[in-house]
């Protein structure tokens, strides 16, 4: 009667291949065989395997390829590597990934026996974490932002610049990476902090109402216009107001802007009558306004007025060191929104966060935590992480193959469907055993 475990063989010789399966045969297990490292994917997409057996040289992609994407994708899986060119590089490297043990071919049946039942025993051992519960991550008088890195005191050095002036003040930087926290630093951390915080996403609101909502208007200045009413601005005063995607915003309203920039008041659309305001105005975006400058779609004279002070944020990967403070921190916020307690977090795990580049910045960083605080029970693990963010096999780009390459491909395919009968795959091929022979050499 066979065993439950299901065990992946992957050797891009067929001879060892068929060698594996008779002996793991015999000790009541069941095999699977795969003669490449992209075989061997298809496999373990759609089959429960418990143990994977893999060669380290094979061709196009090695095996260690294979044991490093097994590592991160199916983190509980045992790895037993055999080869016949053995090095101690070789033999760290797959360790260190994960292997439980690294046989030198030619192994005896008892052997293999003893490497496949240590592997699958750690699979029952139950993982222990060294990692520390999660602490509240202390604050730094700069709002929710945190961090140590270089990138990020350089951030934390300009705010301590402006937060009791009223200079105007731009921020730069890719989607994701904290702008409105920067804006808020600004104005939470200076002495205007009890004074309002106006934020205004101007891509979010239609073109034909951001000039009413953000300068106000009068009692008919346009259909339905019911009542007088003052606008974002009005709300600022004595305050900061916080123009997010300012590279949105329509001619129109950069010719309003341009004006409460340089006279320090605004006017109500439908009224003649100007309003002194006191009011900082920060502004933040993703785009280059350079490049919109040239295309006509952004006022120069306008940007130069933004831009009394830049602060550029750093994207997330030029920040990595910044990484475990953020994953605290969030691990922390939903811990206790979801959990009711603090949750840890296994190293494995947190390297793969720290390798990843972040396309999306912080906010990507946030939403992964969220969902793995949601998914795990008490400790975030490999397995909580989403796919996308763990080790890729980046296969070759599909050359053209000589005719003795596809024919010796076509021949281990055949094999493989005789299970490794020469006489019969022969006899398939249309050729006798000998030619077989020359052939696999």
């Amino acid at each position: 009667m066979l065993k439950k475990e299901n065990i992946l063989l992957v050797d891009d010789d067929i001879d060892i291949l068929e060698l594996l399966q008779r002996h793991l045969k015999s000790m009541d297990y069941h095999t699977y065989k795969a003669v490449s490292v992209k075989e061997a994917l298809y496999i373990l997409k759609d089959t429960e395997i418990d143990l994977l057996v893999t060669d380290i040289n094979m061709p196009e992609i090695d095996g260690l390829e294979l044991v490093k994407y097994v590592a991160e994708h199916f983190p509980n899986m045992p790895k037993l590597v055999v080869t016949g060119f053995p090095s101690v590089e070789d033999a760290s490297s797959v360790i260190k990934h994960g292997a439980t043990d690294y046989l030198t071919k030619p192994f005896t049946k008892a052997e293999l026996e003893l490497a496949v039942k240590k592997a699958l025993a750690s699979k029952e051992a139950k993982e222990t974490f060294k990692t520390p519960p999660v602490k509240p991550v202390a604050t730094n008088g700069y709002s929710d932002m945190i961090g140590n890195s270089e990138a990020f005191q350089k951030v934390t050095e300009i705010i301590d610049r402006v937060k009791d002036n009223r200079a105007t003040v731009l921020v730069r930087g890719e989607s994701g990476t904290g702008k409105e926290l920067v804006a808020r630093s600004i104005h939470y951390s200076g002495k205007f902090s009890r004074a309002p915080f106006i934020a205004v996403n101007c891509g979010a609101i239609p073109e034909n109402l951001l000039e009413a909502e953000l300068f106000g208007y009068t009692k008919g200045a346009f259909t339905g216009a019911n009542e007088n009413r003052d606008g974002f601005f009005q709300a600022a005063h004595k305050g900061t107001i916080f123009l997010d995607e300012i590279g949105n915003a329509p001619l129109p309203v950069q010719n309003r802007l341009l004006r409460v920039l340089q006279e320090k008041e605004v006017t109500k659309i439908g009224s003649q009558k100007p309003e002194k305001l006191d009011v900082r105005v920060i502004a933040a975006t993703n785009s280059d306004l350079e490049e919109l400058i040239q295309k006509k779609t952004f006022r120069e004279d306008l940007f130069y007025r933004l831009s009394v002070v830049t602060v550029d944020v750093p994207p997330l990967r030029e920040r990595s060191s910044d990484i475990p403070l953020l994953v605290r921190k969030f691990m922390h916020k939903y811990g206790i929104e979801y959990k009711d307690r603090f949750v840890r977090i296994a190293d494995g795990a947190l390297e793969v966060l720290q390798r990843y580049s972040w396309p999306g910045n912080i906010r990507e960083l946030e939403n992964v935590v969220q969902r793995a605080v949601i998914m795990c029970d008490g400790t975030i693990t490999l397995e909580h992480l989403p796919d996308q963010l763990k080790y890729k096999i980046d296969f070759p780009q599909k050359g053209f193959k000589t005719l003795q390459e596809k024919e010796k491909e076509y021949i281990q395919e055949v094999l493989l469907s005789t299970h490794g009968n020469k006489t019969k795959a022969a006899e398939i091929l249309g050729i006798n055993r000998k030619t077989l022979r020359e052939k696999l050499k």
